[in-house]
């Protein structure tokens, strides 16, 4: 920067302080009509205007190399702010060393430049005008869809990500071959991220039980049918051809005789007669009709009657899918978190009500529960339900239920526990994420590694990648503990040995660690701190999600997608409207980065701001 930079920027400010000054008298009089306590903030308001009527996006950064004000948090006080950077650069102007500060200011950019080389290092180059990436979760059914990965990349996206918690190694390889292709069909940048699953902290299987299904027609508000069930009837071990509302395994030979327009009775478990009409055949099945609301289990009997010699023919239904039992917890409930793998049950009570045996579940890392003590918090289904352990030993935790739903929450196998208070033992990559880096090393750019919590853990991920004799490939942290969160200047020192890498704000069970009032503040620190090493960080979890999943997202998430572009990426989940969702998350951020860039607001002339 030279002198004559300076004494531009002098001439800048010069220029809106006279808009300022020009706004107030040509509105003197609106001023005087303000209630005396407003004297000030009208005057303050119009400075404002002035000054958000100027394009200064130019000067900004050269305020800041300086180690002055850009003006991006001058709202409440303009004029004063104004008048503080005037006088500054006043004294810069007739300092005996100029070039001193000068000389300085031409780190501040070198600096500042280093974010966007590692982000470009990681995440690839953005498409023009985009902001920040946008990192995109892929679905295995993709796997041979070529065209639809050509939608998502013409759409925004500019990280694809494969989750290993999910599939094999061979439907990894088919994802990974299908997006490569489309890569170069399209000329679209775009790097593969992989995500090793890391240990899974979830609930034990529940106890199964016969499944009853539920076979409704449909009604009008008057409660008259106005479209019958679809039910097909098919033999054992068979899929129907069609959709319908119910499929019926039974007697291939029963079914085979079965003729249009015949009636089949039968009992429902609540004991009510009900029937079905003979609608059609197709290949080796039959579609019926339903009339009424029905119950159906393994077993219910089917009969027929002959037309002619008035015998009748029956078959029962064949066995029908098992379903899990559900436990249905309320605030005040006791429930076991136990070592052993017996499937769960929920609470047993005798005649009265009262319960006689808690009702419990196992967990899927049973060492886990050594390192639990009485008093620790313990969050299960994304922090749905919590409880607090009232009694710890390594067989079993006692948990008391301190929040649920008003009328009790549902908790099912295969749902996450999170234990915030605790010091948990899980350390490094499971046997599993060893066996899947493998594959991954072969097919990814970058590794994502889930559940890191201290510096060791990133050094076996290291070693590890130095035994597999690994390409080079980029490492992206997944903060998703409070324990993790608590040790981030630690875990960046030893991330920044590798090249590139990168981290990922987990949001989800972050939020359930950390406590849902501390996420705003946490995912603000861990920014600033990333930003300070230069390190790209991706926004994840429930970005646009009711959009992607729903096709319409809510006023909170909007707000959310804006905020997230002060990030390098912005991770998308799966749904059928993700091509939508790509488009709005891309259009929010290409509007936001002419407002916002990290911390700082940039100010680019408002049309809200002209005074007609």
């Amino acid at each position: 920067m030279q002198k004559s930079d300076l004494h531009g920027l002098l001439q800048k400010i010069e220029e809106v302080l006279s808009k300022a000054q020009v706004l107030e008298n040509n509105y003197a009089d609106a001023t005087s009509k303000v209630h005396p306590a407003f004297n000030r903030s009208v005057r303050n308001l119009l400075h404002y205007l002035a000054l958000r009527n100027t394009d200064i996006r130019s000067i900004q950064e050269q305020l800041s190399t300086l180690g002055l004000s850009s003006l991006g948090r001058s709202e409440s006080h303009v004029l004063p702010s104004l008048h503080v950077l005037r006088l500054q650069l006043q004294q810069m102007l007739e300092c005996t060393k100029p070039d001193t500060i000068l000389e300085l200011s031409a780190s501040f950019g070198a600096l500042s430049a280093l974010l966007k080389t590692h982000s470009e290092a990681l995440l690839g180059k953005q498409q023009a005008g985009q902001g920040a990436s946008i990192m995109v979760t892929m679905d295995a059914e993709m796997a041979r869809d070529v065209p639809h990965v050509k939608e998502l990349l013409q759409a925004g996206m500019n990280c694809a990500r494969i989750n290993c918690a999910h599939d094999d190694a061979d439907a990894w390889s088919s994802l990974a071959k299908t997006i490569r292709q489309a890569l170069a069909e399209t000329g679209i940048s775009c790097p593969i991220f992989m995500d090793l699953a890391g240990p899974k902290l979830r609930t034990g299987p529940m106890t199964e039980k016969p499944k009853l299904l539920q076979i409704k027609p449909k009604l009008n508000t008057k409660g008259q049918i106005t479209e019958s069930a679809m039910v097909w009837l098919v033999p054992e071990g068979v899929k129907p051809p069609e959709k319908g509302d119910a499929t019926l395994p039974v007697d291939a030979a029963w079914l085979k005789a079965l003729k249009h327009g015949q009636k089949i009775k039968f009992k429902d478990v609540r004991g009510r007669s009900r029937q079905l009409r003979v609608q059609q055949r197709k290949d080796n099945c039959v579609l019926t009709y339903l009339y009424k609301n029905a119950y159906i289990s393994t077993g219910t009997l089917l009969q027929t009657r002959s037309s002619k010699s008035k015998e009748k023919s029956s078959t029962e239904v064949g066995l029908l899918p098992k379903e899990e039992l559900v436990l249905r917890l309320n605030r005040g409930d006791t429930l076991v978190l136990h070592s052993d793998d017996r499937p769960g049950e929920p609470a047993k009570t005798d005649e009265a009500g009262n319960v006689t045996e808690p009702a419990h579940i196992a967990c899927t890392l049973p060492e886990i529960l050594a390192d639990v003590e009485a008093g620790d918090r313990v969050l299960f289904n994304d922090g749905k339900i919590e409880g607090k352990v009232t009694t710890a030993s390594k067989e079993q935790l006692t948990i008391q239920i301190t929040f649920a739903r008003d009328k009790g929450s549902k908790l099912r196998g295969n749902k996450s526990i999170n234990f915030p208070d605790s010091n948990l033992s899980l350390h490094g990559l499971t046997d599993k994420d060893r066996q899947d880096l493998a594959e991954v090393v072969k097919l990814a750019d970058v590794v994502n590694v889930s559940f890191v919590q201290t510096p060791e853990d990133i050094e076996e991920l290291f070693a590890a990648l130095k035994c597999l004799k690994a390409p080079p490939i980029g490492v992206l942290l997944k903060i998703e503990t409070k324990r993790a969160f608590n040790n981030l200047p630690l875990l960046l020192l030893t991330l920044m040995q590798h090249y590139p890498a990168g981290i990922m704000i987990a949001r989800g069970d972050l939020a359930v660690e950390v406590g849902w009032n501390r996420l705003a503040e946490v995912q603000e620190e861990m920014l600033w701190l990333c930003e300070a090493a230069h390190l790209p960080v991706v926004w994840a979890t429930q970005v646009l999600e009711t959009l992607a999943k729903k096709g319409r997202p809510s006023r909170a998430e909007i707000t959310d997608a804006a905020m997230s572009q002060r990030a390098e990426c912005v991770m998308l989940n799966k749904g059928p409207h993700i091509v939508e969702a790509i488009r709005t998350l891309r259009d929010i951020m290409q509007r936001m980065q002419g407002h916002q860039s990290k911390k700082t607001s940039m100010l680019r002339s408002l049309t809200l701001a002209e005074m007609k």
